[in-house]
């Protein structure tokens, strides 16, 4: 099963990054093994992932999920929501469908069906970033700060280039915690990670301007 880190996010709020993953699930004709599937991060690219998850599925889990992203690339979460259910309700442990429900119920507005459905992903997987990542963005709307901080951490813990959580860690520092040398470190971090972000280099400069670090 692979996850992959998508190159663009979608702010929802100011300053704030909602990643939409589709992942892929490799079909296989037994059934799913009731251990936890092992998961392995591939580096491709300077700012890109692949997530590996082994598991054991149907051809018609395979199938039902494909048509489930589809129906969420479509922006119809309500099908895609309904037959992602179908699929963790028979295959409760694969962590990829959990992360694509926590995000498509995020996305609804939905945020207690989200946070229960990222959760589980890591009771599956506990090294999964996106997970961690997805977590950390309920976290912030509902207003735990503390845990959405820990959730960022432990996503860049898995994975230390992982510019989503980056970026998501430094606007978390900067809005809501008040805490502008985390802020200024996550965002220079981030920024070396990525090309350009005309957005963070300038609220780079504006914190360094309210360290008393300007030109």
């Amino acid at each position: 099963m692979r996850t992959h880190s998508p190159s663009v996010f979608q702010p929802t709020i100011r300053r704030v990054a909602l990643l939409l993953t589709p992942l892929v699930i490799a079909a296989c004709a037994t059934p799913q093994s009731s251990r936890t599937p092992p998961v392995q991060i591939e580096i491709q690219e300077a700012v890109g992932f692949t997530i590996t998850e082994q598991a054991r599925i149907s051809s018609d889990v395979r199938t039902d999920y494909d048509k489930a992203i589809q129906s969420l690339e479509r922006g119809e979460l309500e099908q895609g929501i309904d037959v992602l259910e179908a699929i963790v309700e028979v295959s409760p442990g694969l962590a990829a469908p959990r992360v694509d429900l926590g995000i498509a119920y995020h996305l609804a507005g939905d945020l207690d069906a989200a946070e229960k459905h990222l959760l589980l992903a890591l009771e599956s997987n506990p090294r999964h970033p996106i997970a961690h990542n997805e977590l950390g963005i309920v976290y912030r709307k509902t207003g735990r700060f503390t845990a959405a901080k820990r959730s960022y951490e432990a996503a860049l813990t898995i994975y230390p280039g992982y510019h989503f959580a980056r970026r998501n860690l430094a606007i978390l520092c900067d809005l809501y915690l008040a805490d502008l040398d985390c802020a200024l470190r996550n965002y220079e971090a981030y920024m070396a990670t990525v090309k350009s972000d005309d957005e963070a280099s300038m609220w780079i400069t504006d914190i360094r301007n309210r360290m008393g670090q300007g030109d």
